[in-house]
């Protein structure tokens, strides 16, 4: 199990690692974004891939990927509250800032929609990627350049 856990968080900061080198973000409150959504990013493909046969179902590694996206998505909130200064390697619209209650109603679908997510099978996983997969499309729709 210990090493499941250091697989998902190794993934995750690589992710974020290439993501940040791919964009050459300078502004630190798009960096903290981006790194936030590359954990959300970093667990749906863990628990994606469980729910659709490309990787083996391990107990372990999906509630540690339930537990990271928990952890982002609870944070996602608070770092996106600063907009902070242009930054053209950002993927967030202007448009969160100026609907903030929307944005916010929306952050709030996916952090019921993480929490509510049973990881104790491929099946209960693959029933709950639907909700997941809404609330992130419903937000990036409106808000992800």
């Amino acid at each position: 199990m210990k090493f499941n856990l250091k697989l998902v968080f190794a993934t995750a900061v690589l992710a974020a690692t290439v993501s940040y080198a791919e964009g050459t973000r300078t502004d630190p409150n798009a960096i903290a974004r981006a790194q936030t959504m590359d954990a959300i990013g970093g667990a749906m493909k863990v628990l994606g891939g469980m729910a659709g046969g490309q990787v083996a179902f391990d107990a372990g590694a999906a509630q540690a990927a339930k537990d990271a996206m928990v952890a982002a998505v609870t944070a996602a909130p608070e770092v996106f509250k600063t907009q902070g200064a242009a930054d053209p390697a950002s993927e967030a619209k202007p448009e969160i800032w100026a609907n903030w209650d929307d944005f916010a109603v929306k952050a709030t679908a996916l952090s019921d929609a993480a929490n509510a997510l049973d990881v104790t099978s491929v099946e209960t996983i693959g029933a709950g990627m639907g909700a997941l997969g809404g609330a992130c499309k419903a937000c990036h729709t409106a808000y992800r350049m």
